[in-house]
């Protein structure tokens, strides 16, 4: 006996069909016309689109970052991805300066043990190959290959904590394409903005408002053209995280254009919050939008919403890294600087990109599918189990109904902070059921909000090294 989804739409990256889905065990048996209900549980998808859950290539649970942690830990942040429709989450496990990728692997995983409720793999980020010739590091990297970890982080911001020198850089972006590794860039000037940041404190100018002003589009500009750069000189393939803007967005499109193996996601706060609606500069509440890279004028989300059209941006994840307002944010009232970097949007990501983009007409359903499942799943080597509506894939599925209202509001969130980003907006378009490797984790028809499976299924996944799909 299966489970046999049918009267539904199934929508896949390019196109949309009204065909029956069979579920047996973990996997998708059958996708296809007139599946004999015989034997099966059926699940009636009348108005309803079947989709692939959604993969959330960009997130940050119970992560250290100034002094604190960020609010949601893998038990958290994974039903709260799930309540929103996403089936599998890409974390980053953050190598400290001093210590080895094993060390951070072994953290990682044990942060998630026995606590992840949908499915998950790592990012690493590398801060230090070790001494002399970096030849350790470098052989950790084929290690951390070997154990499915097939993206590698690196950070060109934030000096003397994470952010490493273009030599180091070059020499990662050296090994990953030896590997067939994908290289993951945050592209930002890092020496530039702390210089601009220490003039800003000089002149007492501490306000959540400052960090935004601190953070100039150019020099997130200057480190996405740098980064892709290097990768094309190194011969590997790079993808841009949170790209922010119309200037970072030009300097891909031109790399792109010469022939570069370059990607980039954006993420659904760049898409529609703004400095001019959220952080004028007027209330410590601003704190709640304090993120790196900032929020920008309101004229750069056309050109990001173009992009996700015409294919030059490939992704919209989140960079999902909450702290609550009450008593983590506030411990940079006064500086800036101290304010814990991150903001909650796990749980909204399907609700924002389909509301704001395929209702307002900006990106097709299809679209939708590509950006939010298919493409992560193809970029970082899980397109054999995950992704697509499709025969010996998992059962990763969401039912999403185009015509569900709902507010969103910090008071029935699942994510564990005491705001919203996006508090009081009516959104039209929403998971009503979601299964997790055939097995039911929401309904948010009969019980919505709840995550319905047992705490710690998720499971870790192996990712091939497949230079990011282009070869």
């Amino acid at each position: 006996m299966g489970i046999l989804i049918k009267n539904g739409t199934v929508v896949s990256a390019t196109e949309s069909r009204k065909l029956d889905v069979l579920v047996s065990g973990e996997m998708i048996a059958r996708v296809g016309v007139g599946i004999n209900e015989s034997g099966h549980d059926v699940v009636d998808a009348t108005g309803l689109l079947v989709m692939p859950g959604g993969i959330d290539a960009h997130t940050h649970l119970d992560m250290p970052f100034g002094g604190t942690t960020s609010a949601d830990d893998y038990t958290t942040g994974t039903q709260a991805a799930a309540v929103g429709g996403t089936t599998m989450l890409i974390d980053f496990a953050l190598q400290s300066q001093g210590h080895t990728m094993r060390e951070a692997f072994d953290v990682w995983r044990a942060k998630s043990r026995g606590k992840a409720c949908v499915d998950y793999s790592l990012h690493m980020a590398v801060t230090d190959l070790g001494p002399g010739d970096g030849a350790h590091g470098l052989r950790e990297m084929e290690e951390m290959v070997a154990e499915g970890i097939s993206s590698f982080k690196l950070f060109m911001a934030y000096p003397g904590v994470l952010m490493i020198d273009d030599g180091l850089m070059f020499k990662v972006m050296q090994k990953a394409a030896a590997l067939n590794a994908l290289c993951c860039v945050h592209a930002e000037n890092g020496s530039a903005i702390d210089v601009v940041v220490a003039q800003m404190i000089a002149e007492g100018k501490t306000e959540p408002h400052y960090h935004a002003l601190s953070r100039s589009p150019k020099a997130e500009a200057e480190a996405t053209h740098r980064a892709i750069a290097l990768a094309d000189m190194a011969g590997a393939s790079v993808y841009i995280v949170h790209l922010s803007n119309e200037d970072s967005l030009a300097a891909l499109k031109f790399m792109q254009g010469r022939g570069a193996k370059a990607l980039a996601e954006t993420c659904i706060q760049y898409l529609v919050l703004s400095i001019e609606d959220q952080m004028p500069g007027e209330s410590w509440e601003e704190a709640k939008y304090v993120f790196t890279p900032p929020l920008r004028e309101k004229w750069n989300q056309e050109p990001l919403w173009e992009a996700l059209a015409d294919g030059s941006l490939a992704v919209v994840s989140t960079d999902h890294c909450p702290f609550r307002f009450a008593d983590q944010k506030e411990l940079g009232r006064g500086d800036f600087r101290k304010i814990p970097n991150g903001g909650p949007g796990v749980e909204n990501r399907l609700q924002i990109l389909w509301h704001f983009g395929v209702n307002a007409g900006k990106i097709s359903p299809e679209r939708f599918v590509a950006l939010m499942a298919t493409n992560p799943a193809k970029i970082f080597g899980m397109e054999r189990h995950k992704g697509r509506i499709a025969e010996g894939l998992d059962a990763d599925i969401l039912l999403w109904d185009p015509t569900a209202e709902y507010t969103i509001s910090a008071e029935t969130q699942c994510m564990a902070t005491d705001y919203s980003m996006f508090e009081g907006w009516r959104v039209k378009g929403n998971a009503a059921k979601v299964w997790s490797r055939g097995e039911l984790v929401v309904d948010n028809v009969a019980q919505p909000g709840k995550f319905l499976g047992a705490t710690g299924r998720g499971r870790f996944v192996k990712r091939e090294a497949n230079g990011g799909g282009m070869g």
